[in-house]
């Protein structure tokens, strides 16, 4: 299976990509880099990627993706269409993604959903299935922290990019970042096996929850009467997601008011204009 890159010329995903060359034969490799429109000088950093690609003397694919989605885009949005391109790419080469989040990315994020609230699978993050992470799943042996990282570049020589968005206290990420600098990598590897245990308690979750929907996706309303709302909420998420519609809680929340309040007949719309319409007794995730 192709080894699909996402590489944006950062020191990170630099370094990923020279374990990479180091290590598989240009055949395996495929690298994706992806402007997301949101600066001047992330074209340089296209560039940048497909010149060192092309020093190396290996004949590698490189998919260039690009949008313009402007300044001041939320992260959740760059993340949606840098995702998107990634896969496409996957798709297309019947490859598996690989990107260069490390320890520190991890703490971060799961401190970020915290100070946002986050339920328990915000706690699970950066567990998406068919995306690798190898500086944290073990793929280059052990866990991979920012300092292992900047050492192996020092090491190696790895030439790199800086965005100039990581100094920016614009963004909650890097306020966070400048916060938990100066954890121990042992700190952080305690967060790191609590959030093991998170992905594990979540894919145990996800099983029970695919083998109790009914097949048909008929479900009683008066069950949801019954329910706890966070039950609930996840077994509509397992519906939804089976139907290939994936939401937010927010809209996972309006549905269920609907499905305890609808009148009969009425119909709810869901992302992509789906229309699920409310029966007496129960309804039925079809479109």
């Amino acid at each position: 299976m192709k080894k699909i890159l996402a590489v944006s010329g950062g020191v990170d995903s630099m370094v990923m990509l020279d374990i990479f060359l180091e290590n598989f034969s240009s055949e395996e490799i495929v690298v994706a880099t992806f402007n997301h429109g949101t600066r001047l000088s992330a074209k340089d950093d296209i560039d940048f990627v497909e010149k060192k690609v092309l020093e190396r003397g290996k004949k590698i694919k490189v998919y260039k993706g690009e949008a313009k989605l402007g300044e001041g885009v939320s992260e959740e949005k760059a993340r949606t269409a840098r995702y998107d391109f990634l896969r496409k790419v996957a798709f297309l080469e019947k490859g598996e993604i690989f990107t260069a989040h490390h320890l520190d990315d991890l703490v971060e994020t799961v401190a970020i959903n915290l100070l946002r609230g986050t339920g328990f699978r915000g706690l699970a993050c950066l567990s998406s299935p068919g995306i690798r992470r190898p500086f944290l799943d073990g793929f280059f042996e052990g866990v991979w922290g920012k300092n292992d990282i900047l050492r192996y570049a020092a090491k190696n020589n790895v030439v790199f990019r800086e965005d100039p968005t990581n100094s920016s206290e614009d963004y909650l990420r890097n306020k966070i970042r400048l916060k938990i600098r100066g954890l121990k990598k042992d700190d952080k590897l305690e967060i790191f096996g609590l959030w093991e245990r998170q992905v594990e308690i979540v894919s145990e979750i996800d099983s029970i929850l695919e083998a109790i929907l009914p097949e048909d996706l008929y479900f009683s309303r008066d069950d949801f009467k019954e329910f706890d709302e966070k039950i609930s909420l996840e077994i509509l998420r397992a519906g939804l997601l089976r139907r290939g519609i994936s939401t937010t809680r927010p809209q996972r929340r309006e549905f269920l008011k609907a499905v305890l309040e609808y009148k009969s007949g009425k119909k709810f719309n869901l992302p992509g204009d789906k229309l699920v319409k409310i029966e007496r007794d129960r309804f039925k995730l079809c479109f």
